[in-house]
């Protein structure tokens, strides 16, 4: 993949500036049908899910004051992992887009909702929806784009460093939540110079940041070991593998959503006077779906449906999967491709990438990516009415 402004063929040309914004309006159109449409069944929902996770979180717990026994252990542990990914994904992340606040619940709310996660709230609500969710995919402004230790585009410069890059993801995948964490106070940046490990600002995030991750370690693997007493350190493993199965799962499903092939990267400049549609369809240009079962989309916190996610980042999540056919109709109507796969297809593509890209662009001449299943969308008005 290149940015979409460097691709020798256009695949938008066919849009003009007007098919982009008629394309926003019916977007918008769209949004505001779920907004009208939200009620009861969906508030019935989200207390159903956070009950759901309370009663495996705690009977897991329970389940594991007997880990000494190999039966327990895995019960417990499963169950445990469960609740720790719902909590993560169709809660936490969905609960801090702010697509709860509607029900005026101070319980279940944007700005009182604090996740088991090393990551303090506010800042992941910074990083992830006021950066991420704003330029999404646009190089040197989007740094879930490789979280910033990866090469994502063959428009970046190659460096033998980056031969490392298939280690640093899996390494990243291991302690996801501490990836995340770092990725959130910007730890490379602003480690990078005295100036800035002496800002006051970033010392306070970084002490806030270091207190929760203190929290975190202290209850899963301090606090409820110990109250196992004799199962304690067999207790200590299933909390250990509880969150090591969450970071996995998280993270092949957030890459699954951002870097297959066929999703698009963007020029810094490209956003320059971005209009509403335009944004639009550089949301659904760097997103990708999961396809599957209604199991499966509740464990990926409904982004299964990143397409519909990013396009709508505060709708209730279980209205994702209603809205997605008009999406997809929309898609075909504009003569674009809807991307989507299973689980196993879209991980191995995000993984292919990873490796491909750590190579030198040299080399990935002699050895061409497969087919993307999809080309972007996003600069169509704009190749026409700026030149890109």
């Amino acid at each position: 993949m290149t940015t979409i402004q460097k691709q020798e063929h256009s695949p938008i040309a066919h849009l003009t500036a007007e098919d982009v914004e008629n394309l926003g309006r019916e977007l918008d159109a769209l949004r505001e049908k779920v907004i009208a449409s939200r009620g009861a069944s969906d508030a019935a929902y989200i207390r159903k899910v956070i009950k759901t996770q309370r009663v495996l979180e705690m009977g897991g717990r329970a389940v594991l004051l007997a880990s000494r026994y190999k039966p327990a252990w895995f019960v417990g542990t499963a169950a445990l992992s469960i609740a720790k990914i719902l909590e993560n994904m169709e809660i936490g992340h969905n609960v801090m887009h702010g697509q709860w606040d509607w029900m005026r619940d101070p319980k279940i709310h944007s700005t009182t909702w604090e996740w088991d996660h090393a990551s303090p709230a506010e800042q992941w609500k910074h990083s992830h929806n006021e950066l991420h969710h704003t330029y999404t995919n646009v190089l040197g402004k989007d740094n879930d784009l490789g979280y910033g230790i990866m090469r994502v585009d063959e428009g970046q410069r190659w460096y033998p460093a980056h031969l490392g890059q298939p280690l640093w993801n899996f390494i990243n995948a291991v302690f996801f939540q501490y990836g995340i964490a770092a990725y959130d106070l910007e730890l490379g940046k602003n480690l990078a110079s005295k100036e800035r490990r002496r800002n006051p600002a970033f010392k306070a995030r970084l002490a806030a940041t270091l207190r929760k991750v203190r929290r975190q370690a202290a209850k899963d693997y301090v606090v409820h070991p110990l109250l196992s007493g004799p199962s304690a350190p067999t207790t200590l493993a299933a909390n250990l593998t509880a969150n090591l199965i969450r970071n996995l799962w998280t993270h092949s499903v957030i890459m699954c959503g951002h870097f297959p092939e066929g999703v698009e990267t963007f020029e810094r400049t490209s956003i320059e006077g971005e209009t509403r549609g335009e944004w639009y369809l550089r949301q659904m240009l760097g997103s990708a779906n999961i396809s599957g079962g209604p199991l499966l989309h509740v464990m990926t916190g409904n982004l299964s449906f990143q397409v519909e996610h990013h396009l709508f980042p505060d709708l209730p999540s279980n209205r994702y999967q209603e809205i997605a056919p008009h999406v997809e109709a929309l898609f075909e109507r504009y003569g674009l491709t809807y991307t989507t796969g299973s689980l196993p297809k879209q991980v191995a593509s995000a993984w292919r990438k990873v490796i491909r890209l750590s190579l030198p662009n040299d080399f990935l001449k002699k050895t061409p990516a497969r087919p993307a299943a999809h080309r972007a969308v996003a600069e169509p008005a704009r190749a026409a009415v700026a030149g890109a």
